[in-house]
């Protein structure tokens, strides 16, 4: 795939974006979304260089990712991840909004007092209409619930969602951070409401099983939703780059809010060594290995990745060109991850 130059702040999409790209339909709706989606929570706040950022969305779209995943509270500061993206998005992707999906969600704190968190219509509502004019846009394509609030009545909150959709402000509506019989509760009155309610988002990857033994997986599956994981690197646990010790330049050094040093215990570096043996076999990184465990998978529709450097984005497609497992396979990931 060729990349047309940036030159002069100006940009021109590479022509043939779409021809290497199989997109999947999310669930069982009409949306079809790319395999890889970027993502914008650790990368798109006001200590990254606008330029880096702009390039990061750049190549993205060069390379077929249609699906930029954002949330209120996605920084720092809160809304800066938002308020960057509406710049980039305004300056150079105005003619190509019909080609973009663009997800935002809300749910976790993002303004003091007891209206700026959790479920509340009023939340929810209030945060949409912040969240459209930091983006500047007249609709956002999904709009997430970011996780469950078991002091709300869920009728509430799935009305929230109703509106957000009838309004005009949403085409399809998501949740995140649910389990599957919360799933299935909020799945039943999103139907009542005529809501599309489409895709769930959760933390999956070969160190986190969790939505598979809380329902969630099977649950989507049942009802026909589509899932997108987050975190399928374990926040850059399942890369090479723990084995010979801690970069300065990596997550934990420059940012220890979700990864710290004391995650890297022998067990979990054994465990990393291990997959990344097998890895080779299969002439992948680590990284390949574990996208490509996550595409494989028919419940899953795409994958959620971050990335500090273009050169992140492009490696990581690479994950596409082998999702083909042996059982042996498998079943060894399954040994080394669970062991």
């Amino acid at each position: 795939m060729s990349t047309v130059p940036h030159q002069n702040g100006s940009y021109t999409p590479a022509p043939d974006r779409y021809e290497t790209t199989t997109y999947r339909h999310c669930g069982s709706s009409g949306l079809m979304l790319p395999p890889i989606s970027l993502g914008f929570w650790h990368n798109f706040g006001d200590q990254t260089p606008f330029e880096r950022m702009r390039e990061l969305c750049f190549t993205a779209f060069d390379h077929g990712i249609t699906h930029f995943d954002l949330a209120n509270n996605y920084g720092p500061e809160p809304g800066a991840a938002e308020r960057n993206a509406g710049r980039i998005l305004s300056r150079y992707f105005a003619h190509h909004r019909q080609e973009l999906v663009i997800s935002t969600k809300a749910g976790y704190t993002m303004w003091p007092g007891p209206y700026g968190d959790l479920g509340s219509r009023k939340y929810l509502l209030s945060s949409l209409d912040q969240s459209l004019e930091r983006l500047g846009l007249d609709y956002v394509d999904i709009f997430y619930h970011h996780r469950p609030d078991p002091d709300t009545p869920l009728d509430e909150t799935m009305g929230a969602l109703a509106q957000a959709v009838s309004s005009g402000k949403a085409l399809y509506v998501g949740l995140s951070n649910y389990d599957g019989p919360t799933l299935r509760k909020a799945s039943e009155i999103l139907d009542e409401l005529h809501v599309p309610f489409i895709i769930n988002q959760n933390r999956y990857s070969i160190f986190d099983r969790t939505i598979e033994s809380n329902g969630l997986k099977q649950a989507s599956r049942k009802l026909g939703k589509g899932i997108i994981t987050f975190s399928p690197l374990a926040q850059g646990l399942l890369t090479d780059r723990y084995l010979h010790g801690i970069p300065e330049d990596s997550r934990i050094r420059a940012d220890g809010r979700f990864l710290k040093e004391s995650a890297l215990t022998p067990r979990r570096l054994g465990q990393i060594k291990e997959l990344n043996d097998l890895a080779g076999q299969r002439g992948q990184t680590l990284a390949e290995m574990a996208l490509a465990w996550l595409l494989r998978d028919p419940d899953v529709t795409t994958v959620l990745i971050g990335a500090s450097k273009p050169g992140q984005i492009l490696d990581n497609l690479k994950a596409s060109a082998n999702t083909d497992f042996s059982q042996e396979e498998l079943d060894r990931i399954d040994l080394i991850s669970k062991g």
